[in-house]
């Protein structure tokens, strides 16, 4: 959590920081994010940086938990509502989720490139505060499925989907990088793209 010095701050200089630290970790990652760039590209002395985060792991975490909040709030669905075939559910929740990376592509690199600290430090620590929550967005978007018909457990499916998706995801974003395409002809590419990927995913379950 920020110090209370941050907090004291004007917005827009709140602002400044907190962008300048988004685009370095959505480029380099925790391991290879510097906080000398951070600083020269927020136009602060690296001192002041350490008297509003006690360090790079904490504005890390921070960036973490206001981002993840804000993707929560702008891509909530009413479950209830959508499609009872899990594939049908996966497509229509998708079309959310994908909206929100395209209209934010700093925050959505930021966000996939989380879930691929595996492996360091920083991975685990991320494992042992965020896993359980991770999990529960998938273990939600599968409620009221028709499971009948599937050959592997609820808990195999809400991973193989964590892990697809997220994989995906990653991937398209990284496609369309710098794209001028607008939304709806991304989003047309997108759901055609995951389409054809879930089709082969539904074969193998």
């Amino acid at each position: 959590m920020p110090m209370k010095l941050f907090t004291e701050l004007d917005s827009e200089k709140q602002e400044r920081i907190l962008d300048a630290a988004l685009k370095e970790f959505a480029e380099y990652g925790y391991e290879n994010g510097s906080t000398n760039r951070i600083v020269k590209n927020c136009g602060i002395s690296k001192g002041s940086l350490f008297k509003y985060f006690e360090n790079k792991e904490d504005l890390y975490f921070y960036l973490i938990d206001t981002v993840s909040a804000e993707m929560a709030e702008e891509t909530r669905v009413d479950i209830g509502k959508l499609s009872k075939d899990l594939y049908e559910r996966v497509i229509e929740y998708s079309v959310t989720e994908i909206s929100w990376y395209v209209t934010n592509p700093v925050k959505g690199r930021f966000m996939i490139g989380i879930a691929s600290e595996t492996g360091s430090d920083i991975g685990r620590k991320i494992i042992e505060r965020y896993g359980e929550k991770s999990t529960d967005i998938y273990e939600t978007l599968l409620k009221g499925v028709d499971m009948s018909g599937l050959h592997s457990s609820r808990k195999e499916i809400t991973d193989i989907l964590r892990w697809v998706l997220m994989g995906f995801n990653n991937s398209f974003l990284m496609s369309i990088a710098g794209c001028s395409d607008d939304i709806e002809t991304l989003k047309k590419s997108y759901l055609k793209q995951l389409k054809t990927h879930l089709k082969v995913l539904k074969s193998g379950l």
